[in-house]
């Protein structure tokens, strides 16, 4: 491929991923559990002067803020300072940094693979990826992790020509600790892994690595010393035992799974291109001699049991797994158009229950009067399959385009939906709830609420901590002057001696204390 190709390759990548991330990023309320409590950390910052040193030391409702260090937040704030505090400005600096991982992914799989198709598909399937892009839409830290590690491949690859390409390896090393802490241990280990593995021990010789590594990482640990000199052994416990290592041996919150969780993880989301991952394992398995055989191997293996062993499970920890799936599928795909080495009877299979599918979601938001781009969405589904089936059927390669065009403009119309959140149905909207609370009570006082759990979109939005209580402890809490918000069913149920409801959201009343009228 001519290498002002590439270069327009690269530039249209990089359009159709900004495009895809940034389309309609605020339409919807920002998400429990990460995406409330990475917001409120980074107004907290915004709000406090520079001088305060609260950006080195974050703070969430007023407390030390010890569960990640505060990369993304700082640049949340930054992003609230030239914007303002809204949904947008809080997703903007996660998913710009997510979508620039297709086009490095592209250029990670051109010096990998020996030919630029491989690399192209890989990347058109990443961009296609409905976890990908959905999770790198929201203001969490996992899009830009990958993005920082895909980066450090590219160094990586890149110094085994130019030495001080290495340099950049140490670098990313710092930034993905200082946006995910240990994660980094992990997508070290498997980039030292694949170094071994593909007998590339010059690299350890290489002297701009180990001075990256010393310079890229100084910062980290800069950050972890100026913690646990701040605050002492608490910060230690919390940041390393309760958020990190603890997930290996026991759940966090109460979040885990079975050995397989992450197995139906990809199952439930990572069609249709997950048809095609056996093919392109096998085929990683075939070219183990070769740089992108023993990349996709390595990091598909180590990553999958690692986080398949760890007793805490929380569907974005499947996140990293994505790129080395892309690489494998690219290039089972990038071999189908080349030598024709179709699979026909299987992919037609899954192909036509997509179709069907597409059918029944067109047929399901008609009679639910949802919103209509999700018909749409659901028409271009089904007549996308259908062509892709069609063209399976009759061994044509050009279902490839077709399906990577398919996949995404339902991605592009699914994103331009207020559905692409859907986990904002498991429990009541807050927004109306927290302009309730805003109309009435000063913002950073503590209210006690009969919801079953607390929800930290709610504390951003209405600015202030809503903790769950239960029935005796809420008239015992009005008894002390302190404001309740309580369902309908729990309020018919408890007494409650001098409280006045001040209005009601979404079946939740907002009690005040006699002597805070």
């Amino acid at each position: 491929m001519r290498p002002f190709r590439e270069k327009e390759w690269l530039f249209s990548l990089l359009l159709c991923s900004l495009l895809l991330w940034l389309i309609c990023l605020g339409n919807s309320p920002l998400r429990d559990w990460d995406e409330g409590t990475v917001a409120q950390v980074a107004r907290e910052i915004w709000r406090a002067s520079f001088g305060s040193l609260h950006w080195l030391y974050p703070t969430l409702s007023g407390e030390p803020y010890h569960n990640k260090p505060p990369l993304m937040h700082l640049l949340i704030a930054w992003s609230y300072s030239l914007g303002g505090v809204n949904e947008w400005t809080t997703r903007l600096p996660a998913a710009v940094l997510t979508a620039l991982g297709v086009p490095l992914l592209y250029l990670v799989g051109g010096l990998l693979f020996n030919d630029s198709l491989s690399a192209l598909f890989a990347a058109l399937v990443y961009l296609t990826t409905l976890p990908v892009v959905r999770h790198g839409r929201l203001a969490m830290l996992d899009g830009t992790s990958i993005t920082f590690f895909l980066l450090l491949l590219f160094c990586l690859l890149k110094s085994r020509q130019q030495k001080p390409w290495a340099l950049g390896v140490g670098f990313c090393l710092g930034l993905i600790t200082l946006t995910k802490g240990m994660l980094v241990l992990l997508l070290g280990g498997i980039a030292g892994l694949f170094i071994l593995v593909s007998s590339q021990l010059a690299v350890f010789r290489n002297p701009y690595l180990w001075t990256g590594i010393l310079l890229g990482i100084a910062p980290a640990i800069a950050w972890y010393i100026a913690q646990w000199q701040y605050y002492g052994s608490n910060f230690l416990q919390i940041n390393l035992q309760a958020q990190t290592f603890d997930r290996i041996a026991q759940p966090v919150e109460g979040n885990t799974g079975a050995p397989w969780y992450y197995l139906l993880e990809l199952l439930k989301y990572a069609f249709p291109w997950l048809l095609f991952w056996p093919g392109g394992f096998y085929l990683a398995w075939k070219k183990r001699d070769s740089s992108w055989g023993t990349l996709v191997l390595v990091g598909t293996t180590v990553y999958f049991v690692a986080i398949s062993l760890i007793t805490t499970k929380l569907p974005w920890y499947v996140m990293p797994l994505y790129p080395f799936l892309a690489l494998a599928i690219g290039a089972k795909l990038s071999e189908v158009w080349q030598k024709q080495a179709f699979n026909s009877r299987i992919w037609l299979v899954f192909i036509v229950i997509m179709a069907i599918a597409g059918l029944g979601g067109i047929v399901y938001f008609i009679l639910a009067q949802e919103e209509p781009v999700l018909i749409v969405m659901s028409l271009v589904l089904t007549i996308s399959m259908s062509v892709v089936a069609w063209l399976i059927y009759n061994c044509d390669r050009r279902f490839i385009p077709v399906l990577f065009s398919g996949m995404y403009l339902v991605l592009l119309l699914l994103m331009s939906s207020q559905s692409w959140i859907w986990e904002l149905n498991e429990a009541f909207p807050v927004k109306p709830v927290a302009t309730l609370i805003r109309n009435h009570v000063l913002p950073g006082t503590t209210i006690y609420t009969s919801f079953a759990y607390s929800r930290p979109s709610l504390n951003f939005y209405c600015d202030c901590k809503v903790i769950p209580q239960n029935s005796r402890e809420l008239e015992t809490r009005l008894s002390q002057s302190a404001y309740l918000l309580i369902d309908d069913t729990t309020l018919k149920k408890i007494t409650l001696v001098d409280g006045q409801n001040l209005g009601t959201a979404e079946g939740f009343n907002l009690i005040a204390p006699s002597n805070k009228l």
